[in-house]
Order: C-alpha cells, then sequence, then structure tokens
C-alpha cells in the first residue's frame, strides 16, 4: 500500500458522517480494541456455535486481528487477520491441532479488505485518519469506501439510517471460500442497538450473511461487550 502520507481529502458527506459518528481526527489514537460475544458458522445447514472474541482494528491503515474461541468449552481458536495487505486465517483445535489455515492470496486479501472497511462502523476515527481510503457519495444515504491495489481492491457499500449513522453494509461480490477455491458471492452485514460511547455513536450488536444460490442466510450474530480506543 502507498500513499501520500497526507490526511485524506473528504467529501463534505464523509466528514460530516465523522463528525456525527464523534471520530477525531489527527493527531488521533492508532487503534480500537473490542470484546465481542454471538454465535457463528460457516454454512446454511451448520448449526449456530456460541463464540467470544477480541479484535483490535487500526485506524491509520487498513489492518485488524480478530481472535476468537468457540466450539465446546471454547477448545477451537480462531484467528482471522489482515496485516500489511496480506490475509491469515487459522483455525486450530486446542491450541495445537492445526485444522485448518490460508495466508496470502488477492481473493484472501480482497476478502479481508471488505470485512474492514465494512467494520468501519466500530472504527469511525478511521474515516479522518486513514489515508487509504477513497470515498464515493451515491446520495444521502449511501456512500462507498474502497482500499486496497490491483486485484486485492475493495469497495464496500455503506448504508445509513434516518440519523445518519452506519447501519448496513455490503458488497455483491466479496470471495468467499467454497471447495478449496474461492467464489464471488453477494454479502452484507447489518448493525443495529447504536449507542453514544467514549463520544462516539457505535453500534453494539450487528449481523453478517451472504447469498448463495438465490438464498440469504446468517453466518454470524454478535454484540460488543467491551469498546477503547488507544
Amino acid at each position: 500500500m502507498v500513499n501520500s502520507g497526507l490526511p485524506p481529502v473528504l467529501p463534505p458527506e464523509v466528514r460530516a458522517l465523522a463528525q456525527r459518528l464523534g471520530a477525531a481526527g489527527r493527531p488521533s489514537p492508532a487503534r480500537v480494541t473490542l470484546t465481542q460475544a454471538g454465535t457463528m458458522r460457516d454454512g446454511p445447514t451448520d448449526r449456530f456455535a456460541p463464540f467470544s472474541a477480541r479484535q483490535g482494528i487500526d485506524l491509520q491503515r487498513p489492518a485488524f486481528t480478530w481472535r476468537a474461541r468457540t466450539g465446546p468449552l471454547g477448545c477451537v481458536a480462531v484467528t482471522d487477520a489482515l496485516q500489511d495487505g496480506e490475509a491469515w486465517l487459522e483455525v486450530r483445535f486446542l491450541g495445537l491441532l492445526r485444522i485448518a489455515g490460508l495466508r496470502g492470496g488477492e481473493e484472501a486479501a480482497r476478502g479481508e479488505m471488505m470485512r474492514y472497511l465494512a467494520e468501519l462502523a466500530w472504527a469511525p476515527d478511521a474515516i479522518l485518519s486513514n489515508p487509504f481510503l477513497s470515498w464515493r457519495v451515491l446520495d444521502e444515504r449511501t456512500l462507498r469506501v474502497a482500499a486496497g491495489q490491483g486485484a486485492a481492491r475493495a469497495e464496500v457499500e455503506l448504508g445509513l439510517d434516518e440519523e445518519g449513522r452506519i447501519a448496513s453494509a455490503r458488497a455483491d461480490d466479496r470471495p468467499r471460500h467454497e471447495g478449496g477455491r474461492f467464489v464471488p458471492r453477494p454479502w452484507r452485514g447489518r448493525f443495529h442497538d447504536h449507542r453514544r460511547h467514549e463520544g462516539r455513536w457505535l453500534p453494539f450488536a450487528g449481523e453478517v450473511g451472504w447469498q448463495v444460490e438465490g438464498r440469504w442466510f446468517t453466518v454470524w450474530q454478535g454484540r460488543i461487550e467491551r469498546w477503547a480506543i488507544a
């Protein structure tokens, strides 16, 4: 990723969004940390399993690390991350046996970049502080934000609620790992239970789903338990 190091030049509508959400401009904190709890699954016929997770979201570049525990007694550890433009996914049983893993690849990086862009709802300071983001205004309640380069470049559409807060995120072609390969699928997230917390408007609940063969199904439902910025 290459940028000038200068603060991003934002459309007035985007700067107004940041102001409504309580985002701080530069010099700003560098990272958001949060904890979550909820349920998740891989596919439409799988059962939901409870999880707990801790996540760090970088405010000055597209990067995050999500570490979760799931399965019986939390015996399955999941790491999902985007660092230095590279995707990283790992699943381990009892911390030792590696069940699944993936590192690198443009399609994987593009998918993780879409996650970062959607989760700006939980990291609104990045709107002002992250110079790698580019924005387009579609209408008064719809924005598009993009980041990345080449085949790994990603774009997500953000929808605002009546109060002008981020309420949804969607993409028509997020790469989904299926049968050892990536398939572009429609994908969406919904945010709700917005609260004023540490001077910012944040959604404390959300869900994420995919569309496969014309059918939408939810794969993640969660709530924010703690949120901090530093």
